[in-house]
């Protein structure tokens, strides 16, 4: 069985959450073969947390960029990720994981994802499902995550896949044009809720730089972007009207996505992609998401080469 991967951490000021990754990453059954960790210019213990973990485990390294004043998700934390990314040959590794540092893993979840994608050769990427704690039960509640997609966290691909599909897009979305992309090109991009491989998100995902509604905003223009039609947009939000924030969470979003509209913000420039996005949305609005998954991954089958090269965007759809 494989073994060889790399993790790659971009952080910001994570003396809260970050030893309950490190620790939970260190004692994994499978350990990393090289773990690259991105100091984006914190302010608090975080870079003395990282010094003293790095001095203990040789497979951690420390890459150090300048404080650039704050947090910055979407394309700020992806430029994080490449400069730790451009420090090594991804070549020598079989997978590579962007992993977030506010996350408490299974100590057997990276044994668990690599067995399974060892089995299943078109899986390109994979992960568990994440899990936050109720401020007042304290009981683990599910974050919204659909099965087509690893989730944003902790995105662990294949090397080649990743290759394949030309990394992140530097924007919001980012962890959703990736998997679009997989499924064009062949490949099976999944998250399972297996209680082997779920884990612990310990910040509420879209709660990174400001509030809930600001990542709410936020993830509205990334779904412009990325090239959602109106049509899925709408029925998304409306779908998540009785989901935390109520209401308000899912009119910040369709605010995010009129605002970019109505100012002509840049779309994703992969007109291809898109079109086969927008064929898989309809797909999930007609039939569910579950069938949409399964008739995408049949009828992507024959566009599947493991020894592709490079990702190029076509200069108009088909």
């Amino acid at each position: 069985m494989s073994q060889g991967y790399l993790i790659i951490s971009p952080c910001r000021n994570e003396e809260q959450y970050m030893r309950q990754t490190l620790d939970s990453v260190v004692n994994q059954t499978i350990k990393p073969k090289k773990w690259i960790i991105v100091d984006d210019g914190s302010t608090d213990a975080t870079p003395e947390i990282l010094n003293e973990y790095a001095q203990q485990y040789d497979f951690i390294k420390i890459v150090k960029r300048k404080n650039r004043g704050h947090r910055s998700v979407g394309p700020g934390v992806i430029e994080a990720f490449y400069e730790g990314y451009n420090t090594t040959n991804i070549d020598d590794f079989d997978y590579i994981c962007k992993l977030d540092l506010d996350l408490d893993l299974p100590l057997e979840y990276f044994q668990i994802l690599i067995e399974k994608m060892e089995k299943e050769p078109r899986l390109g990427t994979y992960s568990g499902k994440p899990y936050f704690i109720h401020d007042k039960t304290k009981k683990l509640i599910a974050e919204v995550c659909g099965d087509e997609s690893s989730v944003g966290m902790t995105k662990f691909y294949r090397v080649n896949c990743f290759k394949q599909i030309g990394g992140f897009v530097k924007q919001v979305m980012w962890d959703g044009i990736d998997s679009h992309r997989c499924r064009f090109l062949g490949w099976i991009s999944a998250s399972e809720d297996d209680p082997r491989i779920r884990f612990t998100h310990l910040r509420p995902m879209g709660s990174s730089q400001k509030s809930i509604i600001t990542g709410r905003v936020r993830h509205g223009f990334g779904q412009y972007f990325m090239g959602t039609s109106f049509i899925y947009m709408f029925a998304s939000v409306v779908f998540r009207l009785n989901k935390k924030p109520y209401v308000m969470g899912s009119f910040a979003t369709l605010w995010g996505y009129l605002k970019s509209a109505i100012t002509g913000v840049e779309r994703l420039d992969d007109p291809q992609m898109i079109k086969l996005m927008r064929r898989f949305q309809w797909s999930c609005l007609v039939s569910g998401k579950t069938k949409a998954v399964k008739k995408a991954n049949i009828d992507s089958s024959n566009n599947w080469d493991p020894e592709k090269e490079v990702y190029q965007i076509p200069s108009k759809a088909n």
